[in-house]
């Protein structure tokens, strides 16, 4: 069985979030959640569970930070450098931010940062792993 990963996040509003989250290209799985929470896949291993406040706060009793705060960046890979400029404008289109971090340009790698509604910053990355610099 595949290794796989779901992040799980508070969100304000679940409706929002889908919308989203379709836009960048996750997929909806009508088969997991309800009203207060909605899985999205972005592959057959890596889902992001959205949880409104209330649905997360019956996991944890940690408070849910600022979304002018950040604990973690999620970075998902990009086919092209188009792909990764295109999911910055869908970001700020559908209520994100796009560029809340500098680009990151080198050549074999290409990357910008955005946030989702609720602050959650996203790095979407290209690389050329052919281009890839050898160790010296």
């Amino acid at each position: 069985m595949a290794k796989t990963i779901t992040i799980s996040l508070p969100v304000k509003d679940l409706d929002a979030s889908k919308a989203f989250y379709t836009e960048l290209g996750f997929k909806f799985n009508p088969q997991c959640g309800d009203d207060s929470a909605a899985l999205m896949e972005w592959s057959e291993t890596i889902s992001v569970m959205l949880l409104t406040h209330e649905k997360w706060s019956g996991f944890t009793t940690r408070p849910i930070p600022p979304s002018t705060s950040s604990e973690v960046a999620l970075n998902i890979s990009c086919e092209s450098r188009d792909e990764v400029d295109a999911m910055n404008r869908i970001a700020m289109h559908m209520g994100g931010i796009a560029d809340i971090n500098p680009v990151q340009d080198h050549g074999f790698m290409y990357g910008r940062d955005f946030a989702d509604p609720d602050g959650h910053i996203w790095g979407a990355v290209w690389m050329d792993m052919s281009a890839i610099p050898s160790p010296q």
